[in-house]
């Protein structure tokens, strides 16, 4: 009982913290670009951010395993909390140079507080939940809801970083966020109280790379899955419908927390979608049919933009909410398959290691979708983002559970 009250509260420190996140991506990203900065600009500052998730993922699954989760838990939040005051700080007669350098050191420090807390949250689930006899199929259920929660609360922080940045402003934005999460931090320090995680047995420096075929199977599809969604997502849509379609900084925030909401809201109902999942087998056939599904839809939304058509506009936002639905159910069958594919003893290590994967794949993403969208516009970021599918689609085919994962499970 003591594990599940921890992992609820491990649970809902990342809830808010992903909220706070959420914002702060939609505050950096508005405010620089009015104040001029263009779109390769906007993506040299979360370059940091993403490329710090690579080193984090790495180590802090080590450090999880060594140390336990409630560890990296508070050292994400305490360094969340650094981050945004350090934001706060920022003002507007710096250089546009040292600017960029400041930022992209405080969101070096945001990116390393995301990645403990996520796989913080996440290794907990496969502690607590049992995945066998009657119960089979319960894991993929708790990491779809984990998962799902986590992305519909970011939707809600990127409306939340456009409303405040309308109506409150930068500055005070970033320190009224930091103070909530220095009540996030107590407040779990006061619950939390047993350390999740532990490995049994001391974990050897050679084990942070994985041994496992089917974790760098998932890896190396994961890296190009998340490159194809942030290569037209990150900085290209936003600016888009900014200087484009001539939104405003709410209009962007509320449609770019709409996608993600919803999102969210399918990762969650995708065990429902895909009732046939109860194993490994059954998801990697499941990931394999959906892969190809996404791949062919941002072809498509960029050959309608290129013919300039009437509707072309209309056309894209109903495509890309398309997108969110089937790209949901390929992220959330994927992280069912890593943790389902870990060993309990090391779980906290394969999901740092595959969320390294993840960050890979974000911040190649994220430099080419300031890079394309510049010199190529949005079209050129969405056929980008087909090509990366194709290869995230077939590495799934070369992807095979490992027996011991699989009679985990049975």
């Amino acid at each position: 009982m003591s594990d599940l009250r921890s992992y609820g509260a491990v649970t809902a420190a990342y809830w808010g913290f992903t909220l706070t996140d959420g914002a702060l991506r939609m505050l950096v990203l508005l405010h620089f670009h009015r104040l001029g900065f263009t779109p390769l600009d906007l993506a040299y500052l979360f370059l940091l951010y993403e490329a710090m998730g690579i080193v984090t993922n790495f180590v802090g699954g080590w450090i999880a395993a060594r140390f336990g989760l409630r560890l990296t838990l508070f050292l994400g939040l305490a360094t969340q909390i650094v981050a945004l005051g350090l934001l706060s700080q920022l003002r507007a007669d710096w250089s546009i140079d040292f600017s960029i350098i400041y930022v992209m050191g405080a969101q070096a420090l945001s990116g390393v507080a995301k990645d403990l807390t996520k796989m913080s949250s996440k290794s907990a689930v496969k502690l607590v939940v049992k995945d066998d006899g009657e119960d089979k199929g319960t894991l993929f259920r708790w990491v779809a809801i984990l998962t799902g929660s986590k992305n519909a609360l970011k939707g809600l922080g990127f409306l939340l970083g456009g409303v405040l940045l309308e109506w409150v402003g930068f500055e005070n934005s970033l320190l009224l966020m930091a103070l909530s999460l220095v009540v996030v931090l107590g407040t779990t320090a006061l619950v939390v109280k047993v350390d999740l995680g532990k490995a049994k047995q001391k974990i050897r420096t050679k084990e942070l790379f994985s041994k496992s075929r089917a974790i760098n199977v998932l890896s190396f599809a994961r890296i190009f899955l998340f490159a194809a969604r942030d290569v037209w997502f990150v900085v290209g849509l936003p600016v888009f419908l900014y200087s484009t379609l001539g939104w405003s900084f709410d209009e962007v925030g509320a449609f770019m927390a709409l996608w993600v909401i919803g999102y969210g809201t399918v990762q969650a109902l995708v065990p429902k979608l895909t009732q046939k999942v109860k194993d490994p087998h059954s998801g990697i056939g499941a990931a394999r049919f959906w892969g190809g599904a996404l791949a062919i839809l941002p072809a498509v939304i960029a050959v309608v933009l290129w013919q300039d058509l009437s509707f072309s506009g209309a056309f894209l936002l109903v495509g890309l909410l398309v997108f969110g639905f089937v790209f949901a159910v390929n992220s959330s069958l994927h992280s069912y398959l890593i943790v389902a594919c870990s060993d309990s003893d090391k779980v906290a290590l394969n999901v740092g290691f595959y969320y390294m994967a993840n960050a890979i794949g974000r911040l190649v993403g994220t430099l080419l979708s300031g890079l394309i969208f510049q010199y190529a516009g949005l079209e050129a970021c969405l056929l980008a983002s087909t090509m990366m599918l194709v290869v995230a689609t077939l590495t799934v085919f070369f992807l095979e559970p490992e027996k011991s994962s699989v009679s985990s499970l049975t």
